[in-house]
């Protein structure tokens, strides 16, 4: 598979990247060597071979998810400019 120009253009275009016609020029034999490297790729025998996230095995470190208030109420109300019973007071905007 190749690209030409115009769909070099059409490509820029779709991103919305402005190229002047030397760019587009320069940017077909890129766009074909990049294209090359796939072909290759798609020829290795990845029969048995288990998919991967990463190359690397490496675990994610997340918290369990539970459900906590975080139990810092009062904490965090000391911010608020006006707190009434354990609420952020607002102004009235609806009459």
């Amino acid at each position: 598979m190749s690209v030409n120009a115009n769909q070099v253009r059409h490509v820029a275009k779709l991103a919305r990247i402005a190229m002047s016609d030397s760019e587009i020029e320069a940017m077909v034999p890129e766009f074909n060597n990049i294209l090359g490297w796939v072909e290759q790729l798609g020829e290795v025998d990845t029969d048995g071979v288990e998919p991967l996230t990463a190359v690397i095995e490496n675990q994610l470190r997340l918290r369990d998810d539970v459900v906590d208030d975080g139990n810092v109420r009062d904490a965090v109300l000391r911010n608020a400019p006006d707190a009434q019973h354990g609420f952020f007071a607002v102004p009235k905007v609806i009459e």
